[in-house]
């Protein structure tokens, strides 16, 4: 059944960090970006050190081992991560299109890194095609135009770039410390630090604090989904994930995310869902197959096996 646990987390947390492009558009309406990212794990991080007080005996870190994870935590998973996308994202250059091809890097990046690090987490051929095939199909289902990713806002898609490569070296090199530490205490601690970190550069950018308007309903609306569903559950789903999956298999939620972020655009936006949408669903979910195609093999026997059980039993 953990298998199948898996398979629901993953597409849980595809759906809260895919969903919540919508929430980040509609905020930076609002809140100037690293403020509005910073403020997001305030919020984020109060409530998991909460969980954690409560859940745990312990939940203060202990050792360098313990304090090593929560520092990569806190600077490259939210800090770097979240301040050089949001920054990146106000440019204009940088459509949601432009960024979801940028951001789906992720995967190959972390392949790359585990090679360096984490020999025991490396792809075989048939893998990383399956993780290519992925990639042509975010591609495909973003439409970006060609143009756009080649020119205005170079710099800004240089952020994005930076992010996500930030997020791929956190995932690997929290792997790779040699550390128990409950997932509870690292995400509440990292949030924290990484909340504290880009408050102090909102401050250096000079980002303006009075003229916020933190009561607007749409504002807050989008601050608590972020901060509770996308950011608090989200990275507690994550770093479950991280530690079963690895952090190849985990990243490849980045190929997933802008599957539901077409969709609830078309939900909550009207947004047009085109045939290609269609097309790179389909070419997402053949790189898939081919990345998990040993898990799936061995999981077919179980499913005939199950499925004639419930034909004879009918």
């Amino acid at each position: 059944m953990s298998r199948y646990r898996d398979a629901v987390l993953f597409a849980v947390l595809a759906a809260l960090w895919g969903s919540a492009f919508m929430a980040i558009k509609a905020g930076l309406e609002f809140f100037p970006p690293v403020l509005f990212a910073a403020v997001r794990y305030d919020l984020a991080g109060v409530l998991m050190l909460a969980y954690a007080w409560h859940v745990l005996d312990d939940p203060v870190p202990r050792g360098r081992g313990q304090w090593a994870l929560v520092a990569i935590g806190s600077v490259l998973l939210i800090a770097v991560y979240h301040a050089l996308l949001f920054v990146g994202q106000t440019d204009p250059g940088v459509t949601s299109a432009v960024a979801a091809v940028i951001v789906s890097l992720s995967p190959v990046l972390t392949t790359g890194f585990a090679r360096l690090l984490l020999p025991s987490d490396r792809l075989t051929t048939a893998g990383i095609a399956g993780l290519l095939l992925g990639l042509v199909g975010v591609v495909v289902l973003s439409q970006p135009d060609p143009d756009a990713l080649l020119s205005g806002g170079f710099v800004a898609k240089l952020l994005v770039l930076g992010a996500t490569a930030a997020f791929a070296l956190g995932s690997v090199l929290t792997k790779r410390i040699d550390a128990e530490m409950p997932i509870e205490s690292m995400e509440a601690w990292s949030m924290l630090g990484g909340a504290l970190l880009m408050h102090a550069v909102s401050v250096g950018l000079g980002e303006p604090i009075r003229g916020v308007e933190w009561t607007e309903p749409a504002a807050l609306a989008a601050l608590l989904y972020l901060a509770i569903g996308s950011s608090a559950v989200g990275f507690l789903i994550y770093f479950t994930l991280l530690d079963r999956l690895g952090a190849i298999q985990i990243n490849l939620v980045s190929y997933v995310a802008p599957v539901f972020a077409a969709l609830s655009g078309w939900l909550f936006l009207a947004e047009e869902l085109r045939p290609a949408t269609a097309a790179g669903f389909l070419l997402i979910f053949v790189g898939f197959l081919l990345i998990k195609r040993e898990a799936i093999r061995g999981e077919l026997p179980r499913i005939r096996g199950g499925l004639r059980a419930l034909f004879l039993r009918n």
